[in-house]
This record gives structure tokens, sequence and C-alpha cells, in this order.
């Protein structure tokens, strides 16, 4: 049946219809929408849109995510961009059963909500000011919750913070001009080199049985990390050597 030219199989809900199912007020939707992190409906007008099933478990996602997994609205864009554009049906239900075999060796997340800490008990013990912990909070590297008054983040994430601490303690401090947004270079350089990871990987483990390519990559990780320490430590000694 179609309504306006929409096709009410394929998009049956009304914005009032889609906040039921997700369980969501209308203002999460718009900012999901607003943020790149749920399509735009299908619109009739400019008041009026239809929404599908993908719709739906879209946002159901995200929350999972967000309040779940304490995952930044940052990151939660970037995996589902790279999600829908990069991988194809058949791969992402192949790195699905992946992480179903790395979960069950502890290498990714389980399904449970995380330990968290409180920021303020993080910084004091850190060293590091709240302002400096909002800066660092702003460049979507983890995810802040509030439960009862107090703010919370991920205890996987607290080494980020107790680093930043260490890096002022031996001189990197705002008074020298250094600041937390100095680490965005990290970021960006770490996010790429991801992206292009992850697809090399969708690739060539496409046609290897699902026990062997979740054993290759437990084991592959924590070679990779010392990798790239390495090769920046090497960088490092070049670039000085170099100097003359």
């Amino acid at each position: 049946m179609s309504v306006q030219g929409v096709d009410r199989e394929t998009f049956p809900y009304r914005m009032k219809d889609l906040c039921e199912k997700a369980g969501v007020p209308r203002q999460v939707v718009h900012f999901y929408i607003q943020q790149g992190l749920v399509p735009e409906g299908f619109k009739t007008s400019r008041n009026m849109g239809w929404y599908s099933d993908a719709h739906v478990e879209r946002i159901r996602l995200v929350r999972q995510l967000q309040h779940e997994r304490f995952l930044p609205l940052k990151a939660i864009r970037a995996i589902l961009e790279q999600r829908d554009e990069v991988f194809s049906p058949a791969q992402r239900m192949l790195l699905g059963e992946v992480k179903s075999r790395l979960r069950g060796r502890g290498v990714v997340p389980s399904g449970d909500r995380p330990d968290t800490v409180g920021v303020d008990d993080l910084c004091q013990r850190a060293g590091v000011t709240r302002r400096d912990f909002n800066e660092i909070a702003e460049l979507g590297l983890f995810a802040v919750s509030e439960d009862g008054g107090r703010n919370l983040i991920a205890r996987d994430d607290a080494w980020l913070i107790e680093l930043w601490g260490e890096l002022q303690s031996v001189g990197f401090t705002r008074e020298r001009g250094f600041t937390p947004t100095d680490l965005a270079i990290y970021d960006e350089a770490i996010t790429a080199l991801f992206d292009r990871q992850a697809r090399l990987m969708a690739e060539r483990v496409s046609h290897i049985p699902v026990d062997d390519a979740a054993r290759m990559l437990e084991q592959a990780l924590p070679m990779v990390g010392m990798l790239l320490s390495r090769l920046h430590l090497a960088k490092a000694r070049n670039f000085f050597a170099a100097m003359g």
C-alpha cells in the first residue's frame, strides 16, 4: 500500500511509532539523524516522514553502543559508516561470527555493561584538572555518563586520563604549550590506520574458517601493538640521528 508515494511495507512507521518501537523520545531521534548516526526517513513534507525497521534497529544499536558499551558518538559514527560503506553483508556476517569467537576468549568486550570509575576520583588520582579532562572528552576518545549526579567513564578508558597525568608530570604541561588537544593527532593517525587494516582483514579472511580467523586475530593483536610501538621509536631515533 502506498500513501503519498510512500511504500508502507518498507516504511511503516511515523515518528511517533518509531519512538515507541525504539524506546526513545523524538528529540533523541532528531539528534541521531543530525549527527549522521541514523539515516533520514522518507519525507513526504517538511514535518512528516516515514521510517523502516532498519531505523528502529539502528537506533537500538546506537543506544546500546552509547549507554551499554560507553562508546562516544564520534566512534559510533565512524564504526557505522565503515560498516555500511566498506563491508559487504557477507563480510559483516563473517566478522560477527569472528567477534563471537573472540568474545569467548576475552579479546573483545562481552555484552555486559563495563565497569566504571568516577571522573572526580580518577582526575584527583591522576593529577589531571577537570578542564583537561573535559578537553580530552571533547575529542571523542571516550564517553561520559551520569549516574546519581556522578560523572562516570568506563574503567577500560581510565588509562588515557592516567597517561595524560604522567605526561604532565614529566613536563608536558599547559604552561609549556602542551594541551590535551595535542592527542588528536594520534587518534587521527590510528583511526586512518585501523580503517585500512579493517578493510584488509575483511578481504583476506573471507575464505578462512571462522575459528582460524579468530585464532589469528587473537594472536596478532598484541604483535601489531608491539609493531606500532617499535616503529614509532625507530622513527624518533632516525629523526634525531638526521639532525646531526
